[in-house]
């Protein structure tokens, strides 16, 4: 992950916390990161994701339980896809 700002990594890492088949909020990262103000900036982390899926961005979600958005392929259908995969769901 080098060449991108420490606030960036650490959203990816707690990202890479979430259990298979499990969600966070958006929120729950950024109090994750000691950064509780910043959900916005870790929505606009996990849009930049280089990395997916190793960094599972797609089990991120809004606090009222809407998906959010999703910068890969296919959009928020492909979000919710993905989920519905992980949770054994088809």
């Amino acid at each position: 992950m080098k060449g991108y700002s420490p606030f960036r990594q650490a959203v990816w890492k707690a990202c890479m916390e979430i259990p298979e088949g499990e969600t966070r909020s958006y929120g729950w990262i950024a109090e994750r990161i000691g950064k509780p103000g910043a959900v916005r900036a870790v929505g606009n982390a996990l849009g930049a994701n280089p990395f997916a899926p190793v960094v599972p961005c797609h089990r991120v979600i809004r606090s009222d339980g809407a998906p959010g958005g999703f910068s890969g392929p296919g959009g928020v259908k492909a979000k919710l896809r993905l989920l519905r995969r992980e949770k054994g769901i088809l």
